[in-house]
């Protein structure tokens, strides 16, 4: 009997210890995994102020001097070419727009050669950019124009009217003091007779049948006037540190 009772304890004890293991891994499998917060960084976006734009009108003349050499000898249609603004341009509210020393682009529509009987060469050019020093730049539609015209009007393809105007396309025209070039145009636009001796001494146009006209000679250094087609908008200009 006691053998028996013996045995049966053991075999209680035995089966409670494995119920026991058996229900600590059934709860070890059922226990709900711990969950871990993970910290998001908030980023702060720091919106920079709207910048402020002036309209510059159309209209608005540009009082520049020419940076390169133009030549009818040699320049090309889509030849490129930069004048420096020596006025500044300011809004109506006095903000300053285009500063002193601002680059104006340009570029060679048409090339005319000297040619015989007194005929002279002629250059047409046309404007598309505007370089603020501080590195703004705009898309722009300019024609060349005389400086002491203030009545002067320009279309988009740059035939200027008003007073002493004629309905005429400006362009620079062989004839000026030492070679050099003078401010002249075509009567209608690209049709029509020369008109020269706008500005700077006119050389002789005439001459004999066999006698060459003289050539345009755009100097650096010339000063000429760009009237803007179209208005733009700009920024007040600040300097760049």
């Amino acid at each position: 009997m006691k053998k028996n009772y013996y045995f049966a304890f053991i075999t209680m004890a035995l089966c409670a210890v494995f119920m026991l293991g058996s229900i600590d891994s059934f709860a070890q499998t059922k226990r709900k995994p711990v969950l871990r917060r993970t910290t998001v960084k908030k980023t702060t976006v720091v919106k920079k102020p709207a910048v402020k734009l002036y309209a510059v009108a159309t209209g608005e003349k540009l009082h520049v001097r020419m940076s390169d050499t133009l030549e009818s000898k040699t320049s090309k249609v889509g030849d490129t070419f930069k004048a420096t603004v020596l006025e500044p341009v300011y809004s109506n509210t006095g903000a300053m727009l285009i500063p002193v020393g601002s680059t104006v682009v340009g570029k060679v529509d048409s090339v005319q050669r000297a040619q015989k009987g007194g005929k002279p060469g002629t250059i047409d050019v046309s404007f598309y950019k505007l370089v603020i020093p501080n590195g703004v730049t705009r898309t722009i539609n300019g024609s060349l124009t005389e400086l002491d015209d203030k009545g002067a009007k320009s279309d988009a393809e740059g035939t200027v009217s008003g007073k002493k105007m004629a309905h005429r396309k400006i362009i620079f025209i062989g004839g000026g003091g030492a070679g050099g070039a003078v401010l002249g145009g075509l009567i209608g636009g690209t049709k029509g007779a020369i008109i020269g001796g706008i500005i700077g001494a006119a050389g002789g146009f005439g001459g004999e049948k066999l006698t060459k006209g003289p050539e345009v000679e755009v100097k650096a250094g010339t000063e000429f006037g760009v009237y803007l087609n179209q208005g733009i908008s700009l920024p007040k200009f600040v300097e760049v540190e």
